[in-house]
């Protein structure tokens, strides 16, 4: 018999995934093609998590939008093509056409990281026009 513990047999999603996933809250936009050629829809978009074979994200509607389109995050360069998995309400699943480069998730990963810091929250409206001390590292002036 093997020696395993009863937590071997529970399947879990955090081992049966194939890519690590990320959160982030970064916009985005959706552009697919229409029936026929017949023009281009884009729509906006909200990331909620993504790793290297898909992402998902929520809209305001989906209505009329198709079961394939390119993914766009804001303050990237590429277009990711992408074909839908899932919809539940206004949260979508995509699987990527192509894998990304490992590379190109951290840059993903790190813009959210840089860009989502500025939040802060000052409770005393005196305090916030307050520049901090000037502090001395050691250089001589």
């Amino acid at each position: 018999m093997l020696q395993s513990t009863m937590y071997s047999l529970v399947p879990s999603p955090l081992y049966e995934r194939k890519y690590e996933r990320f959160s982030i809250g970064q916009a985005g936009t959706l552009m697919s093609v229409r029936p026929a050629l017949g023009g281009v829809s884009i729509r906006a978009c909200k990331m909620i998590d993504i790793s290297r074979g898909g992402a998902s994200f929520s809209v305001t509607t989906t209505i009329g939008l198709s079961q394939h389109y390119y993914l766009h995050i804001v303050g990237t360069r590429f277009r990711i093509g992408c074909a839908e998995v899932y919809r539940k309400g206004e949260r979508i699943g995509v699987q990527f056409i192509k894998t990304i480069d490992e590379a190109f998730l951290h840059e993903i990963v790190r813009h959210e990281f840089f860009t989502g810091q500025e939040k802060k929250t000052y409770s005393n409206p005196a305090s916030a026009s307050r520049r901090p001390a000037s502090v001395n590292w050691g250089f001589v002036e």
